[in-house]
């Protein structure tokens, strides 16, 4: 049976199964890292207490470990046996706490620190995605000496100003002429050194949750999100009740099936293990799937959409929270992919 599309069910009956025969006293002391430096923060609090209380929940002896209150160094004295991670952006889903986790010989939630921190980098990401002839919207690296004008003629317009290390759409620009390339620029070189611009697919924003790793990672359910005025912007993610979600997204089987074979490739091209979230723009005039960005430590927050596809193949918030907590049984010393 594929890993695509066909093997929803047999995904949800497992994880039910797993968790069956899952003593959550084996899991020992667990720390939940969130909230963190990044821009981020603010989700990654809300993102945390839900994980936190879902595990409690579930008779997990589980702990608030504030990486942006506390020094990460504090964790070894915590006696932690597994950690879950719900940092978002910078200083947590970038490969840095990661790499402290291998250190301490704490298993932890997520891809390692190669993976992390390939997909934190947009410009890095996409590199690896061409070199393994993924669709990827074209794009270029951005400087203060950039030629505005030759930006235009290489992606044309509209086109995507963002930063390449930040996440929920902090410091991105749509751009629709020329002139507002320079403070499009500003805005994201304000929160990053690294400035990225890309060119802007028109057509059905998607995104596809990956979960597992290597040859038992699989596609869940595809989501179709449709932003109030089209702007998917920070405040629409995570705060606005007009944003919809499509969970089946309505669209053709085929196209669910392309969408989630191309998110799947992409994720293995990463090394990504656990889970995930490919972002993926389905264009209008040709109907080709482009990805956007991988999500290597996604929201859990109530708005968030690897909890709403895990429901549509069958698990709760709760039950999924736990299975991937439980994943970290598995994890080997130094696994640091």
């Amino acid at each position: 049976m594929s890993k695509v599309g066909a093997n929803l069910i047999s995904w949800g009956d497992r994880v039910k199964s797993s968790l069956a025969s899952l003593d959550p006293k084996s899991l020992g002391r667990v720390g939940v890292l969130f909230g963190g430096k990044s821009g981020e923060r603010e989700i990654s609090l809300m993102s945390g207490n839900g994980v936190l209380e879902a595990l409690r929940s579930k008779g997990v002896d589980a702990h608030a470990f504030d990486t942006g209150l506390r020094c990460p160094t504090e964790l070894a004295k915590e006696n932690f046996d597994r950690v879950f991670i719900s940092l978002h952006g910078r200083f947590g889903e970038d490969g840095t706490i990661q790499g402290l986790l291998e250190l301490l010989g704490l298993p932890y939630t997520g891809s390692g620190v190669l993976a992390s921190a390939l997909a934190i980098d947009k410009i890095v990401t996409k590199q690896v995605w061409i070199s393994n002839g993924l669709a990827t919207p074209e794009y270029e690296e951005l400087t203060a000496d950039s030629d505005w004008n030759a930006v235009v003629e290489h992606l044309g317009l509209p086109l995507i100003v963002k930063p390449a290390h930040e996440g929920s759409s902090l410091g991105l620009t749509k751009v629709k002429s020329v002139d507002e390339l320079p403070a499009a620029y500003k805005l994201a070189a304000g929160l990053d050194k690294k400035v990225i611009a890309e060119t802007c697919i028109i057509g059905d924003e998607l995104t596809c949750p990956l979960v597992s790793q290597g040859k038992m990672a699989e596609a869940l359910p595809v989501i179709k999100i449709i932003p109030p005025q089209a702007n998917y912007d920070f405040h629409n993610k995570y705060f606005s009740d007009e944003t919809q979600y499509l969970c089946p997204t309505g669209l053709a089987p085929e196209v669910n099936a392309a969408v989630q074979e191309l998110a799947l490739a992409a994720y293995k091209a990463l090394g990504c293990r656990t889970w995930g979230r490919a972002d993926v723009m389905l264009d209008q005039k040709t109907g080709k799937p482009y990805l956007l960005e991988m999500n290597t430590s996604p929201g859990m927050t109530s708005h968030s959409l690897v909890p709403m596809a895990a429901k549509a193949a069958g698990i709760e918030y709760a039950d999924l929270v736990l299975w991937l907590l439980s994943q970290t049984l598995q994890q080997k010393e130094g696994a640091a992919a």
